[in-house]
């Protein structure tokens, strides 16, 4: 698969989320929040709370930074690493493209989470 368009720049201000869902390689839907932080860099992250199982673009963020709403968890949008407890395991991130106005994300190319 090559990168998928999620949005246009336009779409998102700073510290702002929306939810998307991409084509997975086996047909199934995955659900990414495409994150605009606040120096406007451009993150993917997989939607799904590591902990409680709960939209991530439905969080608050902060810097670069997501917070998930039902227990305060916090992940690091660029490397998916969780930074607040509850959550102990890392999310899946991917990489994001801006071209012109358009915003891609490459779902095939899942980031290692680092530590």
């Amino acid at each position: 698969m090559t990168a998928q368009l999620v949005c246009m720049t336009s779409d998102l201000g700073p510290e702002e989320t929306m939810l998307v869902e991409l084509d997975g390689p086996d047909g199934a839907p995955v659900p990414v929040a495409v994150v605009r932080d606040a120096d406007g860099d451009w993150h993917a992250i997989s939607d799904v709370c590591s902990h409680g199982a709960v939209s991530l673009s439905d969080g608050e963020v902060e810097g670069c930074l997501v917070e998930c709403w039902l227990h305060g968890s916090q992940f690091d949008l660029r490397t998916g690493q969780p930074i607040q407890l509850p959550a102990v395991r890392p999310v899946p991130v991917y990489p994001v493209t801006v071209d012109g106005e358009r915003v891609l994300v490459d779902i095939d190319a899942n980031v290692p989470a680092s530590s």
